[in-house]
Protein backbone atom coordinates (compact mmCIF):
# COMPACT_ATOMS: atom_id res chain seq x y z
CA UNK A 1 0.00 0.00 0.00
CA UNK A 2 2.86 2.23 0.77
CA UNK A 3 4.25 1.96 -2.54
CA UNK A 4 1.44 2.32 -4.32
CA UNK A 5 0.96 5.86 -2.38
CA UNK A 6 4.35 6.51 -3.28
CA UNK A 7 3.91 5.51 -7.13
CA UNK A 8 0.51 7.43 -7.28
CA UNK A 9 -0.78 10.89 -7.25
CA UNK A 10 -3.94 11.32 -5.43
CA UNK A 11 -6.13 14.42 -8.24
CA UNK A 12 -9.76 14.52 -7.05
CA UNK A 13 -11.61 12.72 -3.92
CA UNK A 14 -15.41 12.80 -3.48
CA UNK A 15 -16.07 11.66 0.32
CA UNK A 16 -18.79 9.00 0.72
CA UNK A 17 -21.89 10.77 1.67
CA UNK A 18 -25.47 9.42 2.68
CA UNK A 19 -27.35 10.39 -0.02
CA UNK A 20 -25.22 9.25 -3.09
CA UNK A 21 -23.98 6.12 -0.65
CA UNK A 22 -20.64 6.11 -2.65
CA UNK A 23 -17.09 7.34 -2.77
CA UNK A 24 -14.83 7.73 -5.17
CA UNK A 25 -11.07 9.02 -6.16
CA UNK A 26 -9.10 9.76 -9.49
CA UNK A 27 -5.21 8.94 -9.27
CA UNK A 28 -2.29 9.58 -11.74
CA UNK A 29 0.87 7.29 -11.81
CA UNK A 30 3.82 9.98 -10.17
CA UNK A 31 6.02 8.71 -12.51
CA UNK A 32 4.88 8.99 -16.08
CA UNK A 33 6.22 6.00 -18.52
CA UNK A 34 5.53 5.64 -22.30
CA UNK A 35 3.02 3.50 -21.58
CA UNK A 36 0.77 4.90 -19.31
CA UNK A 37 1.94 9.02 -20.07
CA UNK A 38 -1.43 10.62 -20.06
CA UNK A 39 -4.02 7.87 -18.09
CA UNK A 40 -5.90 8.94 -15.38
CA UNK A 41 -7.37 6.24 -12.89
CA UNK A 42 -10.96 6.37 -11.18
CA UNK A 43 -12.29 4.17 -9.07
CA UNK A 44 -15.50 4.16 -7.33
CA UNK A 45 -17.25 1.94 -4.44
CA UNK A 46 -20.32 2.03 -2.51
CA UNK A 47 -23.74 0.43 -2.14
CA UNK A 48 -23.89 -2.22 -5.02
CA UNK A 49 -26.79 -1.63 -6.83
CA UNK A 50 -25.93 2.15 -7.43
CA UNK A 51 -22.42 1.11 -8.37
CA UNK A 52 -23.87 -1.24 -10.30
CA UNK A 53 -25.58 1.58 -12.53
CA UNK A 54 -22.94 3.23 -13.51
CA UNK A 55 -20.88 0.18 -14.86
CA UNK A 56 -21.15 -0.83 -18.47
CA UNK A 57 -18.49 -3.80 -18.34
CA UNK A 58 -16.98 -6.35 -15.74
CA UNK A 59 -14.34 -7.77 -15.41
CA UNK A 60 -14.27 -11.66 -15.34
CA UNK A 61 -12.44 -14.29 -12.79
CA UNK A 62 -9.34 -14.22 -15.56
CA UNK A 63 -9.28 -10.43 -15.56
CA UNK A 64 -10.52 -9.52 -18.70
CA UNK A 65 -12.73 -7.11 -19.44
CA UNK A 66 -15.87 -7.69 -20.79
CA UNK A 67 -19.29 -5.98 -21.97
CA UNK A 68 -22.11 -6.24 -19.35
CA UNK A 69 -25.30 -6.96 -21.64
CA UNK A 70 -28.92 -7.29 -19.77
CA UNK A 71 -29.16 -10.87 -18.84
CA UNK A 72 -25.29 -10.36 -16.77
CA UNK A 73 -26.63 -7.19 -15.54
CA UNK A 74 -29.68 -9.38 -13.92
CA UNK A 75 -27.12 -12.03 -12.85
CA UNK A 76 -25.27 -9.30 -10.62
CA UNK A 77 -28.46 -7.72 -9.64
CA UNK A 78 -29.43 -11.57 -7.94
CA UNK A 79 -25.93 -12.24 -6.27
CA UNK A 80 -26.40 -8.53 -4.23
CA UNK A 81 -29.96 -9.76 -3.84
CA UNK A 82 -29.28 -12.86 -2.26
CA UNK A 83 -26.06 -11.37 -0.45
CA UNK A 84 -28.68 -8.49 0.97
CA UNK A 85 -31.02 -11.43 2.50
CA UNK A 86 -28.48 -12.97 4.19
CA UNK A 87 -28.04 -10.19 6.23
CA UNK A 88 -24.59 -8.96 4.11
CA UNK A 89 -23.69 -5.35 4.01
CA UNK A 90 -23.36 -5.77 -0.08
CA UNK A 91 -20.82 -3.12 -1.74
CA UNK A 92 -19.08 -2.96 -5.57
CA UNK A 93 -15.80 -2.03 -6.72
CA UNK A 94 -15.34 -0.17 -10.11
CA UNK A 95 -12.86 1.06 -12.10
CA UNK A 96 -12.50 3.23 -15.63
CA UNK A 97 -9.27 5.11 -17.22
CA UNK A 98 -9.87 7.88 -18.82
CA UNK A 99 -7.13 10.19 -20.82
CA UNK A 100 -5.70 12.80 -19.25
CA UNK A 101 -6.98 15.53 -21.70
CA UNK A 102 -10.37 14.85 -20.18
CA UNK A 103 -9.90 16.51 -16.89
CA UNK A 104 -10.07 15.46 -13.22
CA UNK A 105 -13.43 15.24 -13.06
CA UNK A 106 -14.62 11.90 -11.93
CA UNK A 107 -16.37 9.85 -14.53
CA UNK A 108 -19.60 8.37 -13.56
CA UNK A 109 -20.63 6.38 -16.42
CA UNK A 110 -19.11 3.58 -18.56
CA UNK A 111 -17.02 1.93 -15.83
CA UNK A 112 -16.01 -1.52 -15.30
CA UNK A 113 -17.43 -3.64 -12.54
CA UNK A 114 -14.22 -5.46 -10.53
CA UNK A 115 -16.26 -7.51 -7.80
CA UNK A 116 -18.95 -7.30 -5.15
CA UNK A 117 -18.12 -7.46 -1.55
CA UNK A 118 -20.60 -9.05 1.28
CA UNK A 119 -19.74 -7.69 4.48
CA UNK A 120 -21.31 -9.02 7.55
CA UNK A 121 -22.45 -6.73 10.49
CA UNK A 122 -24.37 -9.12 12.89
CA UNK A 123 -26.75 -7.94 15.63
CA UNK A 124 -25.50 -7.96 18.96
CA UNK A 125 -26.78 -10.86 21.02
CA UNK A 126 -28.77 -8.43 23.45
CA UNK A 127 -30.42 -6.22 20.69
CA UNK A 128 -33.16 -8.26 20.29
CA UNK A 129 -34.23 -8.68 23.66
CA UNK A 130 -33.81 -4.58 24.12
CA UNK A 131 -36.30 -4.43 21.02
CA UNK A 132 -38.57 -6.95 23.10
CA UNK A 133 -38.31 -5.27 25.98
CA UNK A 134 -39.24 -1.83 24.42
CA UNK A 135 -42.27 -3.59 22.68
CA UNK A 136 -43.34 -5.31 25.73
CA UNK A 137 -43.41 -1.62 26.92
CA UNK A 138 -45.57 -0.02 24.85
CA UNK A 139 -42.75 1.29 22.68
CA UNK A 140 -43.13 1.31 18.77
CA UNK A 141 -39.66 0.33 17.33
CA UNK A 142 -39.23 1.49 13.64
CA UNK A 143 -35.70 0.95 12.24
CA UNK A 144 -34.57 3.37 9.64
CA UNK A 145 -31.51 2.80 7.31
CA UNK A 146 -29.93 3.34 4.03
CA UNK A 147 -29.46 -0.91 3.17
CA UNK A 148 -31.73 -1.78 0.81
CA UNK A 149 -34.87 -3.45 1.17
CA UNK A 150 -33.82 -7.43 1.44
CA UNK A 151 -31.33 -6.48 4.15
CA UNK A 152 -33.41 -4.17 6.16
CA UNK A 153 -36.00 -7.15 6.06
CA UNK A 154 -33.55 -9.53 6.99
CA UNK A 155 -32.06 -7.48 10.02
CA UNK A 156 -35.24 -6.26 11.06
CA UNK A 157 -36.90 -9.72 11.61
CA UNK A 158 -33.51 -10.65 13.55
CA UNK A 159 -33.37 -7.86 15.67
CA UNK A 160 -37.36 -8.64 16.24
CA UNK A 161 -38.39 -5.21 14.93
CA UNK A 162 -40.37 -7.34 12.23
CA UNK A 163 -42.56 -9.70 14.26
CA UNK A 164 -44.70 -12.75 13.03
CA UNK A 165 -48.12 -11.20 12.83
CA UNK A 166 -46.21 -8.36 10.73
CA UNK A 167 -45.35 -10.83 8.27
CA UNK A 168 -48.27 -11.43 7.17
CA UNK A 169 -49.39 -7.71 6.39
CA UNK A 170 -48.80 -6.27 3.32
CA UNK A 171 -45.08 -5.62 2.51
CA UNK A 172 -45.84 -1.71 1.01
CA UNK A 173 -47.67 -1.23 4.31
CA UNK A 174 -44.66 -2.48 6.87
CA UNK A 175 -41.27 -2.08 4.86
CA UNK A 176 -41.10 1.28 2.45
CA UNK A 177 -38.40 2.77 0.78
CA UNK A 178 -37.63 6.27 1.88
CA UNK A 179 -38.18 7.90 -1.88
CA UNK A 180 -41.43 6.05 -1.94
CA UNK A 181 -42.33 7.37 1.53
CA UNK A 182 -40.96 11.26 0.59
CA UNK A 183 -43.17 10.98 -2.50
CA UNK A 184 -46.47 10.48 -0.43
CA UNK A 185 -48.98 13.02 -0.27
CA UNK A 186 -48.78 15.06 3.24
CA UNK A 187 -52.20 12.99 4.07
CA UNK A 188 -50.78 9.42 3.03
CA UNK A 189 -47.79 9.88 4.94
CA UNK A 190 -50.02 10.48 7.51
CA UNK A 191 -51.81 7.70 7.33
CA UNK A 192 -49.56 4.97 6.68
CA UNK A 193 -46.43 6.19 9.37
CA UNK A 194 -47.72 4.43 12.10
CA UNK A 195 -48.10 0.95 10.35
CA UNK A 196 -44.52 1.56 9.05
CA UNK A 197 -41.61 -1.10 11.15
CA UNK A 198 -39.09 -0.53 8.03
CA UNK A 199 -37.92 2.25 6.48
CA UNK A 200 -35.09 1.23 3.85
CA UNK A 201 -32.82 3.23 1.30
CA UNK A 202 -33.63 6.32 3.24
CA UNK A 203 -32.08 9.67 3.58
CA UNK A 204 -31.36 12.00 6.90
CA UNK A 205 -34.54 13.91 4.74
CA UNK A 206 -36.59 10.70 4.90
CA UNK A 207 -35.75 10.62 8.88
CA UNK A 208 -36.72 13.77 10.01
CA UNK A 209 -39.71 13.63 8.25
CA UNK A 210 -41.30 10.00 9.71
CA UNK A 211 -39.79 11.64 13.07
CA UNK A 212 -42.04 14.97 12.07
CA UNK A 213 -45.15 13.09 10.99
CA UNK A 214 -44.94 10.55 14.41
CA UNK A 215 -45.02 13.92 16.38
CA UNK A 216 -47.97 15.62 14.06
CA UNK A 217 -49.76 12.19 15.13
CA UNK A 218 -49.24 12.96 18.83
CA UNK A 219 -46.59 10.62 19.24
CA UNK A 220 -43.81 10.70 21.65
CA UNK A 221 -41.05 10.23 19.76
CA UNK A 222 -37.45 9.04 20.65
CA UNK A 223 -34.23 9.01 17.90
CA UNK A 224 -31.46 7.20 18.17
CA UNK A 225 -28.38 8.21 16.06
CA UNK A 226 -24.76 9.03 15.94
CA UNK A 227 -23.92 10.51 12.62
CA UNK A 228 -23.53 14.47 11.60
CA UNK A 229 -26.62 13.58 9.46
CA UNK A 230 -28.92 13.05 12.11
CA UNK A 231 -28.35 16.10 13.84
CA UNK A 232 -31.58 17.22 12.61
CA UNK A 233 -33.72 14.17 13.68
CA UNK A 234 -32.35 14.27 16.93
CA UNK A 235 -33.03 17.97 17.82
CA UNK A 236 -36.63 17.48 16.16
CA UNK A 237 -37.45 14.76 18.23
CA UNK A 238 -38.81 15.11 21.37
CA UNK A 239 -35.89 12.81 22.70
CA UNK A 240 -33.02 12.33 20.90
CA UNK A 241 -30.62 9.68 22.11
CA UNK A 242 -26.94 8.86 20.77
CA UNK A 243 -23.68 6.32 21.70
CA UNK A 244 -21.17 8.40 23.80
CA UNK A 245 -18.33 6.55 21.79
CA UNK A 246 -18.89 6.26 18.27
CA UNK A 247 -21.19 9.29 17.97
CA UNK A 248 -19.82 12.75 16.50
CA UNK A 249 -19.49 15.90 18.10
CA UNK A 250 -22.60 17.24 16.29
CA UNK A 251 -24.76 14.40 17.24
CA UNK A 252 -23.72 14.67 20.95
CA UNK A 253 -24.55 18.37 20.92
CA UNK A 254 -28.21 17.64 19.21
CA UNK A 255 -28.74 14.46 21.73
CA UNK A 256 -30.96 14.89 24.75
CA UNK A 257 -29.47 11.70 26.49
CA UNK A 258 -26.11 10.28 25.66
CA UNK A 259 -25.56 6.27 25.89
CA UNK A 260 -21.73 6.30 27.56
CA UNK A 261 -21.50 2.19 27.15
CA UNK A 262 -22.80 2.60 23.42
CA UNK A 263 -25.05 -0.42 23.84
CA UNK A 264 -28.83 -0.50 22.80
CA UNK A 265 -29.42 -2.79 25.62
CA UNK A 266 -29.44 0.49 27.92
CA UNK A 267 -32.19 1.93 25.96
CA UNK A 268 -35.16 0.46 28.03
CA UNK A 269 -33.00 0.86 31.22
CA UNK A 270 -33.26 4.60 30.06
CA UNK A 271 -36.99 3.90 29.97
CA UNK A 272 -37.15 2.21 33.50
CA UNK A 273 -35.48 4.82 35.10
CA UNK A 274 -37.61 7.85 33.23
CA UNK A 275 -40.64 6.08 34.00
CA UNK A 276 -39.39 5.38 37.23
CA UNK A 277 -38.75 9.08 38.30
CA UNK A 278 -41.68 10.35 36.82
CA UNK A 279 -43.59 7.67 39.20
CA UNK A 280 -41.68 9.14 41.96
CA UNK A 281 -42.65 12.37 41.74
CA UNK A 282 -46.62 11.45 41.44
CA UNK A 283 -46.45 9.25 44.37
CA UNK A 284 -44.39 12.53 46.18
CA UNK A 285 -47.08 14.75 45.14
CA UNK A 286 -50.20 12.19 46.00
CA UNK A 287 -48.53 12.38 49.34
CA UNK A 288 -48.41 16.01 50.19
CA UNK A 289 -51.86 17.34 48.46
CA UNK A 290 -53.44 14.03 51.00
CA UNK A 291 -51.51 15.68 54.05
CA UNK A 292 -52.04 19.55 52.77
CA UNK A 293 -56.00 18.53 52.00
CA UNK A 294 -56.81 16.82 55.16
CA UNK A 295 -54.84 19.55 57.48
CA UNK A 296 -56.77 22.22 55.75
CA UNK A 297 -59.99 20.70 56.05
CA UNK A 298 -59.64 19.97 59.54
CA UNK A 299 -58.33 23.67 60.57
CA UNK A 300 -61.23 25.30 58.93
CA UNK A 301 -63.70 23.05 60.88
CA UNK A 302 -62.30 23.80 63.74
CA UNK A 303 -62.19 27.55 62.90
CA UNK A 304 -65.70 27.16 62.19
CA UNK A 305 -66.65 25.65 64.88
CA UNK A 306 -65.08 27.47 67.32
CA UNK A 307 -63.49 24.99 68.85
CA UNK A 308 -59.53 25.42 70.10
CA UNK A 309 -57.64 24.66 66.87
CA UNK A 310 -55.55 21.46 67.57
CA UNK A 311 -52.66 22.10 65.08
CA UNK A 312 -50.32 24.62 66.63
CA UNK A 313 -47.99 26.36 64.13
CA UNK A 314 -45.14 24.15 65.41
CA UNK A 315 -46.84 21.07 65.07
CA UNK A 316 -47.93 21.86 61.52
CA UNK A 317 -44.35 22.71 60.28
CA UNK A 318 -43.26 19.25 62.05
CA UNK A 319 -45.52 17.56 59.91
CA UNK A 320 -44.95 19.15 56.68
CA UNK A 321 -41.19 18.67 57.63
CA UNK A 322 -41.52 15.04 58.38
CA UNK A 323 -43.65 14.84 54.52
CA UNK A 324 -41.61 17.18 53.25
CA UNK A 325 -38.14 15.47 53.67
CA UNK A 326 -38.22 11.95 55.13
CA UNK A 327 -41.79 11.02 53.04
CA UNK A 328 -40.34 12.38 49.97
CA UNK A 329 -36.84 11.02 50.71
CA UNK A 330 -38.57 7.55 51.34
CA UNK A 331 -40.36 7.69 48.22
CA UNK A 332 -37.50 9.25 45.66
CA UNK A 333 -35.17 6.10 46.51
CA UNK A 334 -38.07 3.52 44.67
CA UNK A 335 -35.83 2.27 41.87
CA UNK A 336 -37.18 0.96 38.12
CA UNK A 337 -38.59 -2.50 38.38
CA UNK A 338 -39.74 -4.26 35.43
CA UNK A 339 -43.02 -4.48 36.64
CA UNK A 340 -43.10 -0.57 36.20
CA UNK A 341 -40.82 -1.40 32.99
CA UNK A 342 -44.19 -3.40 31.79
CA UNK A 343 -46.71 -1.08 32.86
CA UNK A 344 -49.07 1.04 30.16
CA UNK A 345 -48.43 3.98 32.13
CA UNK A 346 -50.87 7.15 31.57
CA UNK A 347 -49.35 8.72 28.60
CA UNK A 348 -47.76 12.40 28.46
CA UNK A 349 -49.63 13.41 25.32
CA UNK A 350 -52.84 12.47 24.39
CA UNK A 351 -53.53 10.17 21.15
CA UNK A 352 -56.00 12.90 20.05
CA UNK A 353 -54.92 16.20 21.11
CA UNK A 354 -51.57 18.06 21.60
CA UNK A 355 -52.34 18.85 25.33
CA UNK A 356 -50.52 17.83 27.61
CA UNK A 357 -51.90 14.85 29.78
CA UNK A 358 -52.31 15.98 33.69
CA UNK A 359 -49.51 14.84 36.11
CA UNK A 360 -52.06 14.26 38.51
CA UNK A 361 -54.17 11.87 37.28
CA UNK A 362 -57.90 10.19 38.25
CA UNK A 363 -56.18 7.29 39.90
CA UNK A 364 -54.02 9.86 42.60
CA UNK A 365 -57.12 11.81 42.78
CA UNK A 366 -59.16 9.08 44.11
CA UNK A 367 -56.76 7.96 46.00
CA UNK A 368 -55.64 11.52 47.80
CA UNK A 369 -59.31 12.43 48.26
CA UNK A 370 -60.01 9.00 50.02
CA UNK A 371 -57.42 8.62 52.34
CA UNK A 372 -58.11 12.75 53.52
CA UNK A 373 -61.64 12.08 54.22
CA UNK A 374 -60.59 9.27 56.28
CA UNK A 375 -57.87 11.39 57.97
CA UNK A 376 -60.18 14.37 58.62
CA UNK A 377 -63.02 12.20 60.26
CA UNK A 378 -60.62 10.01 62.01
CA UNK A 379 -58.71 13.49 63.52
CA UNK A 380 -62.47 15.49 63.77
CA UNK A 381 -63.56 12.09 65.76
CA UNK A 382 -60.76 12.56 68.15
CA UNK A 383 -60.94 16.26 68.24
CA UNK A 384 -64.74 16.26 69.60
CA UNK A 385 -65.39 13.00 71.33
CA UNK A 386 -61.64 11.57 71.76
CA UNK A 387 -61.56 13.08 75.84
CA UNK A 388 -64.56 10.83 76.65
CA UNK A 389 -63.66 8.09 74.27
CA UNK A 390 -60.14 7.36 75.56
CA UNK A 391 -60.98 9.13 79.09
CA UNK A 392 -58.32 11.31 78.87
CA UNK A 393 -57.59 15.59 79.40
CA UNK A 394 -57.62 18.13 76.65
CA UNK A 395 -53.97 18.42 76.78
CA UNK A 396 -53.63 14.40 76.27
CA UNK A 397 -56.14 14.54 73.56
CA UNK A 398 -54.62 17.35 71.38
CA UNK A 399 -51.33 14.77 71.86
CA UNK A 400 -53.22 12.23 70.84
CA UNK A 401 -54.35 13.83 67.94
CA UNK A 402 -51.01 15.39 66.50
CA UNK A 403 -49.19 11.73 66.64
CA UNK A 404 -52.42 10.66 64.83
CA UNK A 405 -52.10 13.14 62.67
CA UNK A 406 -48.05 12.13 61.79
CA UNK A 407 -48.20 8.47 61.79
CA UNK A 408 -51.51 8.51 59.39
CA UNK A 409 -49.05 10.16 56.91
CA UNK A 410 -46.21 7.85 58.12
CA UNK A 411 -48.57 4.84 57.26
CA UNK A 412 -49.57 6.46 53.83
CA UNK A 413 -46.23 6.64 52.41
CA UNK A 414 -46.27 2.88 51.96
CA UNK A 415 -49.80 3.00 50.40
CA UNK A 416 -48.23 5.48 48.22
CA UNK A 417 -45.15 2.96 46.71
CA UNK A 418 -48.16 1.17 44.62
CA UNK A 419 -50.72 4.15 43.22
CA UNK A 420 -52.38 1.25 41.56
CA UNK A 421 -51.47 -2.28 42.90
CA UNK A 422 -53.50 -2.62 45.56
CA UNK A 423 -50.42 -4.96 46.97
CA UNK A 424 -48.09 -1.86 48.34
CA UNK A 425 -46.03 -4.22 50.17
CA UNK A 426 -45.03 -5.90 46.92
CA UNK A 427 -41.00 -5.86 46.95
CA UNK A 428 -40.47 -3.44 50.45
CA UNK A 429 -38.20 -5.62 51.89
CA UNK A 430 -35.48 -4.63 48.73
CA UNK A 431 -35.65 -0.62 50.03
CA UNK A 432 -34.11 -0.73 53.11
CA UNK A 433 -33.70 2.94 52.94
CA UNK A 434 -37.33 3.23 53.27
CA UNK A 435 -37.76 0.70 55.80
CA UNK A 436 -35.17 2.78 57.49
CA UNK A 437 -37.07 6.47 56.90
CA UNK A 438 -40.28 4.49 58.08
CA UNK A 439 -39.10 3.39 61.59
CA UNK A 440 -36.70 7.11 61.84
CA UNK A 441 -40.03 8.53 61.36
CA UNK A 442 -42.12 6.86 64.18
CA UNK A 443 -38.83 7.20 66.56
CA UNK A 444 -38.04 10.69 65.90
CA UNK A 445 -41.99 11.08 66.38
CA UNK A 446 -42.06 9.43 69.86
CA UNK A 447 -39.12 11.60 70.85
CA UNK A 448 -40.48 14.83 70.21
CA UNK A 449 -43.46 13.91 72.23
CA UNK A 450 -41.95 12.51 75.22
CA UNK A 451 -38.73 14.47 75.09
CA UNK A 452 -39.53 17.53 73.67
CA UNK A 453 -42.86 18.17 75.53
CA UNK A 454 -42.14 22.72 76.00
CA UNK A 455 -41.37 22.51 72.40
CA UNK A 456 -44.44 20.93 70.76
CA UNK A 457 -46.85 21.82 73.68
CA UNK A 458 -47.15 17.72 74.06
CA UNK A 459 -48.17 15.57 77.28
CA UNK A 460 -46.53 11.92 77.14
CA UNK A 461 -48.89 9.30 76.31
CA UNK A 462 -49.28 5.60 77.87
CA UNK A 463 -48.57 2.36 75.81
CA UNK A 464 -51.85 1.48 75.95
CA UNK A 465 -52.50 5.85 73.98
CA UNK A 466 -49.56 4.92 71.22
CA UNK A 467 -51.15 2.13 70.37
CA UNK A 468 -54.62 3.79 69.82
CA UNK A 469 -52.82 6.36 67.80
CA UNK A 470 -51.16 3.52 66.00
CA UNK A 471 -54.48 1.37 65.24
CA UNK A 472 -56.34 4.49 63.78
CA UNK A 473 -53.00 5.32 61.36
CA UNK A 474 -52.53 1.72 59.96
CA UNK A 475 -56.46 1.60 59.34
CA UNK A 476 -55.53 3.93 56.18
CA UNK A 477 -53.79 0.50 54.71
CA UNK A 478 -56.97 -1.96 54.27
CA UNK A 479 -58.76 1.85 53.58
CA UNK A 480 -56.51 2.02 50.56
CA UNK A 481 -57.09 -1.50 49.19
CA UNK A 482 -60.69 -0.77 49.00
CA UNK A 483 -60.22 2.45 47.41
CA UNK A 484 -58.13 1.09 44.98
CA UNK A 485 -61.33 -1.04 44.14
CA UNK A 486 -63.13 1.99 43.05
CA UNK A 487 -62.83 2.30 39.07
CA UNK A 488 -62.12 5.84 37.73
CA UNK A 489 -62.85 7.82 34.35
CA UNK A 490 -60.47 7.85 31.73
CA UNK A 491 -61.57 11.73 31.67
CA UNK A 492 -59.06 13.97 33.66
CA UNK A 493 -60.23 15.10 36.56
CA UNK A 494 -60.01 18.91 36.02
CA UNK A 495 -62.21 18.66 32.84
CA UNK A 496 -65.37 17.00 34.95
CA UNK A 497 -64.89 19.98 37.21
CA UNK A 498 -64.65 22.53 34.03
CA UNK A 499 -67.60 20.75 32.39
CA UNK A 500 -69.23 21.42 35.78
CA UNK A 501 -68.97 24.66 36.39
CA UNK A 502 -69.68 25.67 33.04
CA UNK A 503 -65.83 26.35 31.53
Amino acid sequence: MEKLKKNYTILLVEAFNSEKKRSGVSIRRSTRTKDDNSTIHVHWKGAAHIILEMCSSYYDVFGRMKDMDGNKRRIFEKIIEDMAASSLRCLALAHVQIPDQEGHELKEDGLALIGLVGIEDPCRPEVRKAVDDCQKAGVNVTMITGDNVFAAREIATECGILRPEDQDMNDTEVIVEGEVFRNYTPEERLEKVEKIHVMARSSPCDKLLMVQCLKEKCHVVAVTGGGTNDSQALKEANIGLCMGKMSTQVAKESSDIIILDDNFASIPRVLGWGRCVYNNIQKIIQLQLTVNISNLVINIVEAVSACEISFTVVKLLWVNLIIDTLGALALATEEPTKELLMEKLPPVMSRTTTQAQPLITNIMWRNILFQALYQVVAILILQFSGESIFHVNQRVNDTMIFSTSVLCQVFNQVNARRLEKKNVFKGIHKNKLFLGIIGMTIILQMVVVEFLKKFTDTESLSLGQWGACLGIAVLSWPIGWVVKCIPVSDKPFVMHLSSLVGF
